[in-house]
């Protein structure tokens, strides 16, 4: 069951500016987000080895005309429901929080999506469902390190996610930003055994920079996907980073929210951060927070 959030600022992050992050590490200076800044793949776990990745690109992407490599079979799942947060902040560092907006579960749109199919990656390791009428792009050999890498593209060949492996990387936290966090929900099925909750992973999509800014910056953006930084209660945060521990090291699943990209309803001429609040309320959206949520190991 998805988890209600309380009005505030929450974020993943360390507590004190420029504190190194431990267990899933972090991205320097203004790289504030895996796959949505182009800054390099995602922090993996401290035990993840030496090994460094190849830098990313900015947000998911594939090619509709590749074919899929992994497993897909029909399969017939539940609709997503909850409660979605989404508070709003100033630019800098403000001088106090906002009162956030509540959006009902009773208003937030189901799913829109039919005919929900399952994938499996081509190594037999993870599996997720996926609205029917999407395609997955698994193209062999793409991942720097030999893991997978999974492109999930929408009915209109959009790319909606990134599913990827073998991610290695690490770093620390050397800048902060005002930010927001407009869903939020534990994903149990990938928790370690014997891992405090407080270190589980989480689905979550979340905001940083100026709340003003007309579109997405360097430093101003949105992501959604999967983290095991744990969340924090403040007005400043350091970067988003999407990982989650998967043998041998870590891996990503999500992307950067893009509303040139990502269909969103609305007044274009609306700032970053209040089309990022509504593209929650969104058909589309609840298609990806299902599918990700829907994550497990296969076996």
């Amino acid at each position: 069951m998805r988890r209600s959030l309380k009005p505030g600022f929450r974020s993943s992050g360390p507590a004190r500016p420029g504190a190194a992050r431990s267990g899933t590490a972090a991205a320097a200076g203004a790289c504030l987000a895996v796959l949505v800044a182009a800054c390099g793949p995602p922090p993996a776990p401290s035990d993840a080895g030496s090994a460094t990745a190849t830098a990313s690109g900015a947000s998911a992407s594939g090619t509709s005309s590749a074919t899929a490599n992994g497993s897909v079979r029909d399969t017939a799942t539940g609709s997503a429901s909850g409660t979605a947060v989404p508070p709003s902040a100033t630019a800098g560092a403000p001088a106090a929080e906002p009162a956030p907006s509540v959006t009902s579960p009773s208003r937030l749109p189901s799913p829109t999506a039919s005919g929900w199919k399952t994938f499996t990656t081509s190594d037999g390791g993870l599996t997720f469902d996926y609205p029917g009428d999407w395609t997955i792009v698994d193209p062999v050999g793409k991942s720097p390190l030999g893991g997978e890498h999974v492109d999930v593209l929408n009915a209109g060949g959009k790319p909606m996610a990134v599913l990827e492996t073998r991610i290695v990387t690490g770093s620390e936290c050397v800048q902060q930003y005002p930010f927001a966090v407009l869903d939020s929900e534990p994903m149990t099925a990938l928790a370690e055994k014997g891992v405090a909750d407080g270190n589980a992973p989480r689905f979550m999509f979340e905001i940083r920079g100026d709340a003003l800014a007309p579109a997405r910056t360097a430093e101003t953006i949105a992501a959604y996907g999967i983290t095991m930084v744990p969340e924090e209660i403040g007005t400043l945060a350091c970067p988003i980073f999407l990982l989650f521990r998967w043998p041998p090291s870590g891996a990503v699943f999500g992307a950067g929210y893009d509303p040139a990209n990502n269909t969103t309803p609305g007044d274009p001429s609306l700032p970053y951060w209040e089309k990022a609040k509504l593209y929650v309320e969104t058909g589309e959206y609840r298609n990806i927070r299902r599918m990700i949520t829907s994550l497990r190991p296969s076996k």
